[in-house]
């Protein structure tokens, strides 16, 4: 959006023109006619777009065409100062005062931006100033903690707020010329008075105090802890998953070589005996021969008798009631010399010949 051009009265410091901008359009609406018909107390004509243009600009441009935007009501004394009383009414008639805010028009414009803009008087202007340097600056600084810089920050909000004051121009629609009242002088209407109330008491901004500086904070160094003994090193629910529990002895089994594969006589056997009738063995200490100087030799022949001894059952059951089974190698031969003979060597022999003469 393209800046706004504003005339030269309305920069700041600078005096009322005595001309007032006034730019219309092409076809001027009903109610500005209405509007200046109204006002004037002697009868002009207005049949065109420059005799329209001609009858606002002198009236506006009048010394007595001045606006009431606004009453602000500001206290008349600083906050230690100001009298009071249990009755409201009198400590408000003591303590506070009406301020009329006036500007007068120095644009109009219904070609692009259809709006009127307002500058405040310089009554109004210096009425401001010896408020927010008098009386709102007292309390600012009243409220406010002390520091080094506090006065000159002070003087520097006071001087900002002068060219602020003096730089303000209130901008709003154009319809706003409808209460125009003779000689150009008038009042805002339809609510527009808030709006200026609003944006002249945002001008008071507050005192900023600098930030508080940030301090950092020295933790002390967390001590060892002064046992050096390793009870207190690991949680207890660690010990116990490092150290597994016992395990009862009767529900070890004790590993075996796996059987030679036999025939199916053999399996069958086994098959039909129940695990009830068996009871699991404890398992035994391992096999050692005594150490000797001198080896010794014995004239009886070896027997298996000597070396191994059945296994004692702990079972409930009678000693009688346990079958006496023999060794799966004393029944049946290996399945391999089995088949072999089964099948005959003459019939192996033709059959493996050819292959070995081939190889």
């Amino acid at each position: 959006m393209p800046p706004i051009l504003l005339p030269a009265s309305a920069a700041a410091f600078a005096p009322r023109a005595n001309t007032c901008n006034i730019v219309l359009n092409s076809k001027v609406e009903p109610w500005l006619t209405q509007t200046l018909k109204r006002i004037n107390r002697i009868k002009r004509p207005l049949n065109s777009v420059p005799q329209h243009t001609r009858c606002l600009t002198e009236t506006l441009s009048s010394p007595n065409a001045m606006w009431s935007l606004c009453s602000i009501m500001l206290p008349k004394a600083p906050e230690s100062e100001l009298r009071k009383d249990p009755n409201p009414l009198i400590e408000a008639l003591f303590n506070y005062q009406l301020l009329h805010i006036e500007a007068y028009v120095v644009h109009v414009d219904m070609v692009s931006q259809n709006e009127v803009v307002f500058k405040l008087t310089p009554e109004t202007i210096d009425s401001l100033v010896d408020y927010h340097k008098e009386i709102y600056s007292v309390d600012t600084a009243a409220n406010t903690w002390s520091w080094s810089e506090k006065d000159q920050q002070l003087k520097k909000l006071q001087e900002e707020f002068v060219q602020t004051v003096n730089r303000f121009v209130f901008r709003t629609n154009a319809l706003a010329l409808e209460g125009m009242e003779e000689d150009g002088a008038g009042e805002l209407l339809c609510g527009r008075s808030d709006e200026v109330r609003t944006a002249i008491m945002n001008l008071f901004v507050p005192l900023l105090p600098p930030p508080p500086r940030i301090v950092d904070i020295v933790r002390p160094t967390p001590l060892l802890p002064s046992s050096t003994g390793t009870e207190n090193w690991w949680p207890s629910q660690h010990l116990h998953a490092m150290h597994p529990a016992p395990v009862e002895s009767w529900k070890v089994i004790p590993s075996s070589p796996s059987p030679v594969s036999s025939c199916d006589s053999h399996h069958n056997m086994w098959a039909g005996v129940g695990m009830h009738e068996i009871g699991l063995p404890s398992p035994t200490p391992s096999f050692s021969q005594p150490y000797s100087s001198a080896p010794t030799y014995s004239s009886a022949p070896y027997s298996a008798p000597q070396y191994y001894s059945a296994p004692a059952y702990s079972t409930p059951t009678s000693m009688s009631s346990i079958p006496q089974l023999p060794l799966p190698s004393m029944l049946t031969q290996p399945c391999s010399t089995a088949s072999m003979g089964s099948f005959g060597w003459d019939r192996y022999q033709e059959y493996t010949m050819p292959y070995a003469t081939a190889m």
